[in-house]
């Protein structure tokens, strides 16, 4: 099984690049997330290999955490590796940490392949399994209920300002990690607009 490729980024397509490993070259597909994330010439990918009786497919990601959540993805029923790539397409890890803790069927159905039904299914499948994974460097946000108090009136000012919730929710856990719960409203928006910034 391939685990890992090192190699020059050959061609980039929709949904898949050609890594060339000392002449050889291999066909990967990838979530928009790593394929946008992949350097001119030298790069490194890490591999899931699915193989089946009519083909060998190899799977790419920029981020361990991104593979883990593949993986994740693709227990679930109707979820195959086609439609857990859009997922991480749509979504990073840390988005996926905060919509499944926060039931969150509007995110998740924005992603290819995803309707109504099957984001609930892997919102209900995923609710006890989605605390313990990897996220992309913002945790998701520290709460398992509705925002509260300074914190719920922050997150209302940062979805008024045209920002995503879950977007809106990492930018305020790291605001809240970086100054404490007890921060003022006007610290939290600041600091959550600064991390929407970057």
């Amino acid at each position: 099984m391939i685990a890992r490729l090192r190699g020059m980024i050959d061609s980039i397509e929709d949904g898949r690049c050609v890594v060339d490993v000392n002449g050889v070259g291999y066909l990967v597909f990838c979530s928009s997330r790593t394929l946008g994330a992949l350097p001119d010439g030298l790069a490194t990918l890490l591999i899931e290999t699915q193989v089946r009786e009519d083909a060998i497919t190899l799977y790419g990601f920029f981020t361990s955490a991104e593979r883990e959540w593949f993986r994740l993805l693709t227990t679930v029923q109707g979820v195959g590796a086609k439609v857990a790539l859009g997922i991480l397409s749509a979504l990073s890890p840390d988005q996926l940490i905060g919509a499944i803790s926060g039931q969150d069927k509007g995110a998740l159905t924005r992603a290819p392949g995803v309707g109504p039904k099957l984001a609930a299914r892997i919102l209900t499948e995923l609710r006890e399994k989605a605390g313990v994974m990897p996220g992309g460097g913002v945790a998701a946000f520290p709460m398992t209920q509705a925002p509260q108090g300074v914190a719920a009136d922050a997150l209302s000012a940062l979805t008024n300002l045209g920002y995503r919730r879950m977007e809106a929710e990492a930018a305020l856990a790291k605001a809240i990690e970086a100054h404490g719960e007890g921060a003022s409203l006007d610290l939290l928006i600041r600091a959550g607009l600064k991390a929407l910034a970057k």
